[in-house]
């Protein structure tokens, strides 16, 4: 069951959107989005910067406590970093309610620390080039561990903006963590004016259709009109809720990774749950949200449950 307005510390009118920065152009496409998202609805930008300096005085031991030379250089950087990404932001709103912090902890634990009174979390997504690089890594740990929603943004070009038009589209698959995903999509919908697609791709036929044991296409039709019920009745109550936000329903029998990448070239937000309804019992992302946050061409919202 979802919280109230009133219950959900993520809606509250304090609750702040908050961007990791560390000097990438990554982070700068999340800084912008960031800025863009929190001026439209008139909330207060927090930049955040960790330094990890845990893992400097755990590497260098007792010297780097006592040694300025080890600790001020990697404190003033960060405070550039942010100063840098404060700029950025005043230029989109001069307007604009900004904070920033420099932390001694780790990236990641930093940004999940403030997932659980952020509006929102935001963070640059890699190149696929680069692979599952440092910044990777800190992406995937604050996907899979934050509260509510984490946002990556990867431009599909270093110089080219997030998106701005195209429909919301929202993953669905039926299982708790997806409804949470639906509420939040029809939301973003409607504070952005934008269409909604809620996709619904299964890919467990996928294979027996080329097995000849069964005939695939007849069960398929079956399959795909039970889905296409369970799709109209998930909606049904948002749809109630949000009659302003224009719905397009998308059953297909594909695997979901695939479908909704290919529906991120013309999107501008996609939205997934963090864990699907094939993710094993204790994983917190699941494969189809694992591959979106690293590929996909759009930014891409993965929902935690409260």
């Amino acid at each position: 069951m979802s919280l109230s307005r009133n219950e959900n510390p993520h809606l509250l009118a304090s609750a702040p959107v908050v961007v990791g920065v560390d000097g990438t152009p990554e982070a700068s496409h999340a800084v912008v989005w960031a800025a863009h998202t929190a001026s439209a609805r008139e909330r207060e930008l927090r930049i955040v910067h960790g330094t990890n300096l845990e893992m400097t005085r755990a590497l260098l031991g007792s010297y780097s406590v006592v040694n300025q030379d080890v600790v001020l250089p990697i404190s003033q950087h960060g405070e550039e970093l942010v100063a840098a990404a404060r700029q950025v932001a005043e230029k989109i709103d001069p307007d604009l309610r900004i904070s920033t912090e420099v932390s001694p902890e780790h990236p990641a634990r930093l940004l999940i620390e403030h997932s659980a009174a952020a509006h929102m979390v935001v963070i640059g997504g890699p190149e696929p080039r680069r692979g599952l690089n440092r910044l990777g890594s800190i992406l995937l740990s604050v996907s899979s561990h934050s509260r509510g929603a984490v946002v990556t943004v990867r431009s599909p070009a270093a110089d080219a903006p997030p998106p701005s038009s195209g429909p919301v589209v929202v993953g669905v698959d039926g299982s708790p963590v997806s409804e949470a995903a639906i509420e939040v999509a029809f939301q973003e919908a409607a504070l952005r004016g934008a269409p909604l697609v809620a996709v619904h791709a299964w890919s467990d036929l996928y294979l027996s259709q080329f097995s000849g044991i069964i005939d695939t296409s007849i069960e398929a039709d079956q399959i795909a009109e039970a889905e296409r019920s369970l799709l109209v009745e998930r909606l049904a109550g948002y749809r109630e809720n949000y009659p302003e936000v224009e719905v397009t329903r998308d059953i297909h029998l594909a695997d979901p990774r695939d479908h909704l990448l290919t529906w991120s070239d013309t999107a501008q937000l996609l939205v997934v749950g963090s864990r699907g309804r094939g993710g094993f019992t204790g994983m917190l992302l699941g494969s189809t949200s694992n591959a979106l946050v690293q590929q996909a061409n759009c930014p891409v919202m993965v929902v935690h449950p409260e």
